[in-house]
């Protein structure tokens, strides 16, 4: 039972439905199909294997497991510091303004759910939303491992989702993304639980250009 609660915890947090409004950023990707980089499901597979594989295993993935071990001590200040560390390594203003609103909206939700934690975080100016989403995995009692696996699951669903409205890519297509990356995640979450501190980090520097360049995009769908 405690099984299937913790599950249905983690279906709840990372759900489409989730409202914090993730459904309104494309981290990039929209610049990346205008500039032609991203033109249909073979590109748009390789784009976010490399986001998954160059990027997110060295940076978010193994400051989770930092944030969620912070959360199961109790150590504060060290969450606020994993939470700096993390957001210093969003290399636009645009991605750093979507962690902020994103986590902002995460912790007005998880304080209205009754946790005290997410009510001091609500007050702080510059949050990251894997912040919080760890602070809700470990007080929903979700293992690190499938909790990390959840998160990234939730990244992945949003990037599909973009690309299906704006490639424009079908849906068929969409799901046969799906099914050739969700195998690749638990190795990849497991990976990146093995990083030391000093090997956190990463840089994409055509996604940083093109994250910089969406912000004066002339036309757009998603939030700048």
């Amino acid at each position: 039972m405690t099984n299937n609660l913790s599950l249905l915890k983690l279906l709840q947090l990372s759900s489409p439905t989730l409202p914090v409004g993730s459904f309104a950023y494309s981290q990039g990707l929209e610049s990346a199909i205008e500039n032609g980089h991203v033109k249909d499901k073979e590109t748009l597979q390789i784009w976010l294997l490399d986001s998954l594989n160059l990027s997110l295993k060295w940076v978010d993935l193994p400051i989770f497991s930092r944030l969620y071990a912070c959360w199961g001590s109790d150590d504060f200040e060290a969450v606020l510091v994993w939470n700096q560390t993390l957001r210093a390594q969003r290399e636009t203003h645009e991605l750093r303004e979507e962690d902020h609103h994103l986590g902002l909206a995460l912790a007005r939700l998880l304080k209205d759910l009754g946790m005290d934690d997410a009510n001091t975080l609500y007050r702080e100016k510059e949050l990251c939303f894997l912040t919080l989403f760890t602070l809700a995995a470990s007080q929903w009692n979700i293992e690190l491992e499938q909790a990390a696996n959840g998160f990234i699951w939730s990244w992945l669903d949003n990037q599909v989702a973009a690309a299906i409205k704006l490639v424009p890519l079908g849906q068929t297509d969409g799901q046969r993304v799906l099914t050739e990356i969700i195998p690749q995640i638990p190795e990849i979450v497991a990976e990146s639980l093995k990083i030391k501190d000093e090997k956190i980090g990463a840089s994409l520097p055509m996604m940083a250009i093109l994250s910089s360049q969406h912000e004066t995009q002339y036309s757009r769908l998603f939030r700048s």
